[in-house]
């Protein structure tokens, strides 16, 4: 896959993170990839965000396209030769837009499903409905000061190991090897939210008590860029 360096603005995004059982967690990984850990819980979770102005890096902010996007993810890690990386994967990816999903696979990294958006936003409140014929995802969050997680004792905690994982694999085109996005931000901001409610028919279809809703952040308006990885295990390595 040859994937052009994108940019992009960040307009908004909702990390919605789970505990997730190791065990439940790794069978969800192909080959070379193993849970990363936060104490004793494998980390999973949706990557809520609508992007702006994306288009390769060479053309002007005005010629790029929006889209509302849904992303399943479980945080990752890997070793190679100089040493051991953290990163997600991500299975799937949802859009608003039809432009991935024609160009997944080929331009872009991965495989890219349709799915209708339903955003519903203010200041300090935000709603988010995606459908699709295999995902359906709701989040209604609002900004908070209190910090409440399992996971991570501070709110630091749980944004430095996110910012950690910023290279996400996903099931090459054929399905036998891996494409990778790796993000960069100019700057890294994120905010705690009281939940309201979320539900995800991805984390909800696990077995019982395999995944329970930890946290959600918030990021907005942040200036991006998407590049392509090359993952660091042989490419005739079968991931099915």
């Amino acid at each position: 896959m040859k994937m052009p360096t994108l940019d992009a603005t960040i307009s908004r995004r909702l990390l919605v993170n789970y505990r997730l059982d190791p065990e439940v967690a790794r069978s969800l990984l192909p080959p070379g990839l193993r849970p990363r850990l936060a104490g004793d819980a494998a980390v999973g979770g949706i990557c809520l965000l609508r992007l702006s102005a994306v288009r390769p890096q060479w053309i002007g902010a005005n010629a790029g396209w929006s889209s509302e996007a849904a992303a399943h993810r479980i945080a990752v890690e890997w070793d190679d030769d100089s040493g051991t990386h953290a990163g997600v994967f991500i299975p799937v990816r949802h859009s608003s837009s039809r432009l991935p999903v024609v160009l997944g696979g080929t331009v872009l990294p991965g495989r890219h499903e349709h799915a209708g958006f339903s955003v519903s936003e203010s200041l300090s409140r935000i709603t988010i409905d995606a459908r699709a014929r295999d995902m359906r995802v709701h989040a209604d969050v609002s900004d908070s000061k209190e910090w409440r997680s399992q996971l991570f004792g501070t709110l630091g905690e749980a944004s430095t190991f996110l910012r950690e994982g910023s290279t996400g694999w996903s099931p090459a085109k054929g399905g036998k090897t891996l494409d990778g996005i790796e993000l960069s931000t100019r700057r890294w901001e994120v905010g705690a939210t009281e939940v309201h409610d979320v539900g995800s028919s991805y984390f909800d279809a696990l077995p019982p008590g395999a995944a329970e809703l930890d946290h959600v952040l918030v990021m907005r308006d942040i200036p991006s860029r998407w590049s392509a990885s090359e993952f660091p295990i042989a490419q005739n390595q079968s991931i099915c």
